[in-house]
């Protein structure tokens, strides 16, 4: 299996290359794990950081096989950003298998996990849940409140997440059963997934359990994220940390414009014109930001398929509700979206929706402001405008 030479050569390299930190004068070595978490790292690093991304534009990290030079990548790293939530896979183990002495950083730490059925593939998102995202309860303003001595990320060189996990979030949301020992890969709380014994090696095990990974569609979460990241860099750098602060709320600030600009132009669409059809359940976040209703014939992995009972519920779902509103996700395979189409009669967006990664630099969303922008902007043509 690629997965496993990857693996170890990995292991070679880390008994033969010497880690060194970064130079004072030298940006930081930082690896994201995929394309959106590292724009949002280099957007709050700027300058200081140098971000690799092992998951590129254009790549799915459900399905992502790791190549060598990923492993040369992660055991050089002064600082390593993962999403958390069981979303990474197989570059967990990657990680794991590197010997990098780095810190890994959960940039989830601290939102309010949405909880998704994988039995149900069709995503009613709990709007009673809304309320939750109090931007008190969220903290967006009490970032620089943390204090870096307090916040336990003294030691990197244990990889502690109990002292990484920014325990004030934890705290705020309720979240005290993520445990974040062992790099944050096992925050999903499941046991089962022991890497011995879950090698990814066969993708189609990849389980993201009960908690859905795809957090940074909420563009309240993507202000913690920033947050978080700015702590982690914080932690490393402190002589740039007030940067990393204005960076991070700066960018929050941003999002938060965003936020209330899409509000208002989604203000009055009653509840039966917040509904449309996506392949896979990436939106949760999304949908409960603005209160929509999702459906969507497979679950949070691109990998699932959908049964045939998946999809005929899926169509009698799309009749009682109306749904009018039908998106192709960017560089995937339209074709079951489109029977869903000829069965219904609903139409397929022009305009795909961007979930999972970046576009190309030159694409509508070669940034994460930039990706959701376009994905709002899709949802107001097709909700809003028709």
């Amino acid at each position: 299996m690629m997965l496993r030479s990857v693996l170890a050569s990995s292991a070679l390299l880390a008994t033969t290359s010497l880690i060194s930190p970064a130079l004072a004068d030298d940006p930081l070595r930082v690896v994201a794990s995929f394309s959106i978490l590292g724009d949002m790292v280099e957007v709050v690093g700027g300058d200081a950081v140098a971000v690799t991304t092992i998951v590129g534009r254009g790549e799915d990290a459900h399905v992502y096989e790791p190549v060598p030079t990923d492993a040369a990548n992660v055991a050089e790293a002064d600082l390593i950003f993962v999403n958390g939530l069981s979303f990474e896979g197989s570059i967990e183990r990657l990680i794991e298998a590197s010997g990098t002495t780095a810190p890994v950083a959960v940039a989830s730490v601290g939102i309010n996990v949405l909880m998704t059925d994988e039995d149900d593939h069709s995503d009613h998102s709990d709007h009673d849940d809304h309320d939750d995202h109090n931007h008190d309860e969220h903290a967006h303003d009490d970032h620089d409140d943390h204090d870096h001595d307090e916040h336990a990320h003294d030691d990197h060189d244990d990889h502690d997440h109990d002292e990484h996990a920014h325990d004030d979030h934890d705290d705020d949301h309720d979240h005290d059963d993520h445990d974040h020992d062992e790099h944050a890969h096992d925050d999903d709380g499941h046991d089962d997934h022991d890497h011995d014994e879950h090698a990814h090696d066969d993708h189609h095990d990849h389980d993201h359990g009960p908690e859905d990974p795809h957090a940074w569609q909420s563009l309240d979460a993507a202000q913690i994220y920033a947050a978080n990241i700015a702590d982690a860099l914080c932690d490393l750098d402190a002589d740039s940390c007030e940067t990393f602060e204005a960076n991070a709320a700066a960018y929050g600030e941003q999002l938060e414009a965003l936020h209330q600009q899409y509000e208002a132009q989604f203000s009055d669409l009653e509840a039966s014109e917040r509904v449309f059809i996506t392949a896979h359940q990436a939106f949760g976040y999304l949908a409960r930001d603005f209160d929509f209703t999702i459906l969507s014939p497979q679950g949070l992995s691109t990998e699932s398929e959908a049964s045939a009972a998946d999809v005929a519920r899926l169509i009698d779902q799309i009749r009682e509700t109306g749904a009018q509103a039908l998106f192709v996700e960017a560089n995937a395979d339209p074709r079951l979206l489109e029977q869903i189409a000829s069965e219904t009669g609903v139409s397929v967006s022009d305009t795909p929706l961007y979930s999972d990664w970046l576009s190309d630099e030159d694409g509508p969303a070669a940034t994460y402001l930039a990706m959701m922008t376009h994905n709002l902007n899709a949802l107001v043509a097709a909700l809003v405008t028709n």
